[in-house]
Order: C-alpha cells, then sequence, then structure tokens
C-alpha cells in the first residue's frame, strides 16, 4: 500500500456506502490524528484505539475502530471524503489560501508545521501547509 490515508478515507467511503456502523483500520499516528479531528469536528462517533493480540486475535498490531454517524433516515453525515495531496503530486497552500470547502460547511485536513489540523484552525494560527483531504 503506498498511500495510508487514502486507504482509510476509501475503506469509510465503502463502509458509508453499505450502511457499516464500524470500520477498523491498521493504526499509525497520522491516521489515529485524522480520526481525532473527524471525531472532534462531527464527522462519526468517536475513534476507538484497539489494542491487538487481544482475545486470540491473529494479528499483534493495534487497529483503529472508527464508528461511523449517520443521520435519522440512514443518510451518512460523512457525503464525501477525498484525498487532495497525493504521494505522486504534493499540494502546499500559505496562509492566505488555505481552501474554504462547500462554502465552509465542510472541512479541509491540513497539516501543518504545529501538526495536523482543520483549514479553520489554520487560518486562525495564520499558518499554511499541506492539504491531506476534504470532507463534506
Amino acid at each position: 500500500m503506498t498511500d495510508p490515508i487514502a486507504d482509510m478515507f476509501t475503506r469509510i467511503r465503502n463502509a458509508a456506502a453499505v450502511k457499516k456502523t464500524e470500520v477498523v483500520l491498521p493504526l499509525s499516528k497520522i491516521k489515529l490524528e485524522l480520526a481525532k479531528i473527524l471525531a472532534r469536528e462531527g464527522w462519526i462517533k468517536e475513534a476507538v484505539l484497539v489494542p491487538g493480540g487481544l482475545n486470540g486475535a491473529k494479528n499483534n498490531f493495534n487497529e483503529l475502530k472508527l464508528v461511523l454517524k449517520y443521520h435519522k433516515n440512514g443518510r451518512s453525515h460523512i457525503s464525501s471524503i477525498k484525498r487532495i495531496s497525493k504521494p505522486g503530486l504534493r499540494i502546499y497552500v500559505d496562509k492566505d489560501n488555505i481552501p474554504n470547502v462547500l462554502n465552509n460547511l465542510g472541512i479541509a485536513i491540513i497539516s501543518t508545521s504545529s501538526g495536523i489540523m482543520t483549514n479553520r484552525e489554520a487560518r486562525r494560527a495564520k499558518i499554511g501547509g499541506e492539504v491531506i483531504g476534504e470532507i463534506y
């Protein structure tokens, strides 16, 4: 797998399409930070760290469990989740060109020198960085 963040976004998109309640992913620090942002911003219910090797599990690796959020009519809270900056084409923005997503109804996730944050937080802190993805 060359792009674990794109894999995470694809797993979330596919699980939402078939109305799964949770998604389990291999854990990495960046995925954990992205999941914390999604939970904090209200796009998913929660992100839980699942230690590996429990209950006779076949693998000894830690996993990340995301509990998805749905509206009362069954539609997912996440309409679209896209990877913007890819390994073959990195997209960087300065503090003046931080993107708005769907007229601020969605969020862009930006990797800055101060850590991973949303577009609103980066604009408030007046720092730019690499645009990881956008959710609406």
